[in-house]
């Protein structure tokens, strides 16, 4: 029988939560949205707490409705071989590749840039990050109990300032809220849902969620049923508290550009908004506070990637791979915030559809008592759209003109598949197969056909 847990563990689980989730993207990417969505914000915010918020909070309680020892585990369902891939991708993208530097690009960009001249800003970046991710190197190779507790330390220190800072905006607005821009215009709630792929959290919770998971079973629930009721639970003080920061900082980019224009980023607007409010006081304190909340990120993402690829290639040590993805990191940092943003899309359209068919057969699976082929079949569908969209985003990305043979899958897409405009054309097909399968699989088991 589980134990009971009081109403306070709820609540330290609900703020595990959060600190899991809250990172550099989740204050750059709101507030970017706010500033474009204009007037239609609500319905923009709404599609984006769908994917930045609610599939996170799925992404967690899949790992433990699945029983899966980790996401390789859960992925791995499909084939060993495509659990490996899918969950290195999935490592890579949160770690070297696109999450870690993206750490100390924003924290520069929030915290320094603003102190420094528009001549000296590349200079400037090269300098912080040097520092920034020596120090994330050094943490990294000797991991400490001290990076730990300043993180539970600064999160509610952070969260403390941004309420300060979005109350005074609330009741404060630096403007009136703005005209739409660019998609939000014509597609708000399809434009803010994909823009909520670039908080990389539900990519994350599949990594991170059996920390949670561990966590609720040393209170001494142990069922599955008692695992997914206190992870949804938990879940809901995380989402209140993503929710509210979410729209107050989509708020505070909405009522900022009649002062502060439009910015490429968000992370112009959070610094603005804090010189505006509070002058150099404010900036600074912003800047210490998200300096240090970045680089324990940075340090958790390094760890936790050394840590898994030493598990996978134990020839290599782990403090080899941690060198390697922090020098890694620090390059691709140089490349600067925008540039990071603009590089990441194609990746997250491509793994995000394969990470929401994963939480959803998760789900599904007892429906089809747990048959390998209907993992194969929704996972190859999902694959064929997903590729075709990511492939189509760097196209896009790299201003170049699509490739021949892209064209006509494209224009089927297009076609035939509802909703391949917003970004969700794996959809129907997804659950298509999925809903014939699940009918297959019981009208066979009924009639005693076995189905491998």
């Amino acid at each position: 029988m589980d134990a009971k847990i009081s109403r306070s563990n709820y609540v330290f689980l609900g703020f595990t939560l959060f600190a899991l989730f809250f990172g550099a993207g989740n204050l750059i990417f709101p507030a970017e949205l706010g500033q474009y969505s204009g007037e239609n914000l609500f319905i923009a915010a709404v599609g984006f707490a769908i994917t930045g918020v609610g599939l996170p909070l799925l992404g967690i309680m899949a790992i433990g409705f699945s029983n899966s020892n980790n996401l390789q585990a859960l992925a791995g369902r499909v084939h060993p071989i495509y659990g490996l891939l899918f969950t290195v991708m999935l490592y890579l993208t949160i770690g070297p590749f696109f999450a870690a530097p993206r750490t100390g690009a924003v924290a520069y960009e929030i915290g320094f840039a603003p102190f420094i001249s528009e001549a000296n800003l590349d200079l400037g970046l090269f300098i912080f990050t040097v520092v920034f991710f020596g120090i994330t190197l050094w943490l990294s190779l000797n991991p400490a109990k001290l990076v730990d507790r300043i993180g539970k330390i600064l999160a509610p220190a952070l969260v403390l300032l941004l309420a300060v800072l979005l109350i005074t905006a609330f009741f404060n607005p630096m403007s009136e809220i703005g005209d739409a821009q660019n998609d939000y215009v014509s597609a708000p709630f399809f434009t803010g849902f994909v823009e909520g792929y670039n908080t990389m959290d539900a990519l994350a919770s599949l990594v991170f969620g059996i920390i949670v998971i561990n966590a609720v079973s040393n209170m001494g629930i142990k069922s599955r049923k008692g695992i997914l009721s206190a992870t949804g639970k938990a879940g809901l003080v995380a989402v209140f508290l993503l929710g509210i920061i979410y729209l107050g900082i989509a708020y505070l980019g909405a009522t900022s550009t009649g002062e502060l224009g439009l910015f490429d980023t968000g992370g112009p607007v959070l610094s603005g908004a804090a010189s505006h409010y509070f002058g150099t006081v404010g900036m600074i304190l912003l800047a210490i506070l998200i300096t240090l909340a970045c680089l324990t990120t940075s340090i958790g993402l390094m760890t936790a990637c050394g840590e898994y690829f030493n598990t996978i290639m134990p020839g290599i040590s782990y403090k080899l791979f941690v060198t390697l993805f922090t020098t890694l990191t620090f390059v691709i940092a140089n490349f600067g915030l925008a540039q990071i943003i603009n590089y990441s899309l194609p990746v997250l359209m491509f793994l995000y559809p394969l990470a929401m068919a994963i939480i959803i057969l998760a789900f599904a699976s007892p429906l089809f008592k747990h048959k390998q082929f209907v993992y194969v079949l929704t996972i190859i569908v999902t694959f064929a759209v997903s590729i075709i969209d990511g492939i189509k985003t760097l196209c896009d990305t790299l201003e170049i003109n699509q490739f021949s043979w892209l064209k006509p899958i494209i224009s089927f897409y297009e076609k035939y598949l509802p909703l391949y405009a917003e970004g969700l054309g794996w959809v129907v097909p997804f659950m298509i197969i999925l809903i014939i399968s699940i009918i297959s699989v019981q009208i066979f088991t009924k009639n005693n056909v076995h189905v491998n």
